[in-house]
């Protein structure tokens, strides 16, 4: 059984090197599939409010044998809860969904700057983390000028700032941004459209060459670029294969040729003009 190693946030807390995202796993079959990639050795579980599986993880986690305090829950806060007194209800709302008293890291999915409440929102999760109620605080698709703004507002910086990153889009910019502030990135879609990345040439050479499928190859170059991936699958043979990449290591140059196959945004995720409620 491979269990990520991890890496340390800006608040003395670590996070796992890998986990689960669990988006569309819901029902009695999502909390077995999160059962099962427990049991394989995943310990970062990411959720959010809208996922509307917040109880199947949680039913997950009271099923399995490992112990809660080596696992770290993710949930996030939706745009409609935007604001101070709303986002501290809507954690009451996640909260009691995952049937948890603590949350290891709450998120703010999308910062909707329309809205313009997402710096409330923070300082809402600020009294969160003070209370004990949550370990560590961060954001979800925030620009460079969304995390000074929220640094500089609330004097607290983001642990975290999960962002659409894949070869496709590898965010250089971003990534330089989050290591100049201490913030650890974390990759959603992490695969891309994976029937077209899996199949690139370059890939498909690199894994042959490591001995490893392009799946994991992709997988690695994430953690190298000094990001936490969290790919989605229910599947247990795939779920396994997707957490063991930490026994090889991907050159410079292999790490350079795959971020070469950048071609931008594959996803409705601008997170200047996208709404999420």
């Amino acid at each position: 059984m491979t269990v990520a190693p991890s890496v340390g946030l800006n608040d003395g807390r670590t996070l796992p090197q890998l986990g689960l995202g669990t988006y569309g796993l819901n029902g009695d079959e999502g909390t077995a599939q999160v059962v099962q990639a427990i049991s394989s050795g995943y310990r970062l579980l990411d959720t959010a409010l809208n996922y509307g599986n917040e109880a199947a993880v949680g039913a997950a986690i009271r099923e399995t044998d490992v112990a809660r305090d080596d696992l770290v829950v993710t949930t996030k806060l939706p745009g409609r809860h935007h604001g101070f007194d709303e986002a501290l209800a809507s954690f009451d709302e996640s909260r009691a969904n995952l049937g948890l008293d603590f949350v290891d890291l709450y998120l703010i999915h999308w910062p909707l700057p329309r809205i313009d409440k997402y710096v409330e929102a923070f300082k809402a999760f600020v009294r969160l983390q003070e209370d004990g109620l949550v370990g560590s605080v961060g954001v979800s698709n925030f620009t460079a000028e969304h995390l000074q703004r929220v640094a500089d507002e609330t004097g607290v910086v983001p642990a975290v700032n999960q962002i659409e990153l894949h070869p496709y889009f590898p965010q250089a910019e971003l990534r330089a941004v989050h290591e100049s502030m201490g913030i650890v990135t974390e990759s959603w879609s992490p695969l891309a459209k994976q029937s077209e990345l899996l199949t690139e040439a370059r890939v498909t050479d690199i894994a042959r060459a490591h001995g490893k499928t392009p799946t994991q190859v992709v997988l690695r170059w994430h953690v190298q670029l000094g990001a936490v991936p969290v790919p989605k699958s229910a599947d247990a043979g795939r779920q396994r294969e997707n957490l063991d990449v930490f026994d090889f290591e991907l050159t410079p140059d292999e790490v350079e040729s795959i971020s070469g196959l950048e071609r931008g945004r594959l996803w409705d995720g601008d997170p200047l003009t996208h709404e999420e409620f």
